[in-house]
């Protein structure tokens, strides 16, 4: 059997402050006005990339949140949560952790070999101690497992914690993206891609249940999808990056 867990991480280093608008009065107003429509048909409408079209909708009610809440991604193998959750911390100067990596860490131990000795219930034990660790922290950026979600205390712990996004994207594409991946152990079949659209099936309504937000991946940039959840989160008052 693989190493019991480790302890919980150093403390996590603070959010930057957002430095003081210069501009007069009536200036400030006018350019306040010019955002907040921005922003509003940002959240209503499909944002075009490309050849490809991304949509943005809210899926569950926010309650009223501080301007540091944690972010947290939720989505299939695949989707981009870790790609573009470490971005996102990188813009917002704050920790970024992905639960895959840290029962890695704290297990010595990759996760193949733990499906491997253990199965997949012995992995998503692990999965939820880390979860609940994580989700109890402050001003985090946190990339989930894919089957992260199949947990009701997963899916509580993230809401409640939290804004939660779900980055969606269909099983076609996904597959496109992991067919040559061989750490993926869910995806070590004969048939990767219909096991991919089995996945989506049984995940897509838990990752809507508790997702505060939906972003349609399609095949934008990664700057165009951080850009994307920095527009949600700042229309939300939920986050606010460093001014640059």
């Amino acid at each position: 059997m693989s190493a019991p867990l480790s302890s919980a991480l150093a403390g996590l280093s603070p959010v930057c402050s957002k430095r003081p608008e210069k501009a007069g009065p009536k200036r400030l107003f006018a350019g306040l006005q010019k955002r907040a429509r921005r922003l509003d048909k940002a959240a209503a409408l499909p944002v075009s990339c490309g050849t490809h079209h991304t949509g943005l909708s809210q899926r569950t009610p926010l309650q009223a949140r501080d301007a540091h809440a944690n972010v947290f991604f939720v989505g299939l193998m695949g989707a981009g949560k870790t790609t573009v959750g470490r971005a996102i911390a990188r813009r917002l100067d704050r920790p970024f952790f992905d639960s895959d990596h840290e029962i890695e860490a704290r297990t010595g131990a990759r996760i193949p070999v733990i499906f491997e000795l253990e199965g997949e219930a012995g992995f998503r034990e692990r999965e939820a101690h880390v979860i609940s660790d994580l989700t109890g922290r402050d001003s985090i950026v946190l990339a989930t497992g894919g089957g992260a979600v199949l947990r009701p205390e997963n899916r509580e712990a993230l809401q409640k914690n939290g804004v939660v996004i779900y980055l969606r994207a269909n099983p076609h594409d996904l597959w496109l993206r992991t067919r040559r991946n061989k750490n993926r152990p869910l995806l070590q079949t004969e048939d990767p891609k219909a096991r991919l659209e089995a996945l989506y099936e049984v995940r897509d309504p838990l990752y809507r249940e508790c997702a505060h937000f939906v972003i349609e991946t399609g095949r934008p940039s990664v700057n165009g999808l951080v850009n994307m959840v920095l527009m949600q989160l700042e229309m939300a008052c939920v986050a606010k990056h460093p001014a640059s």
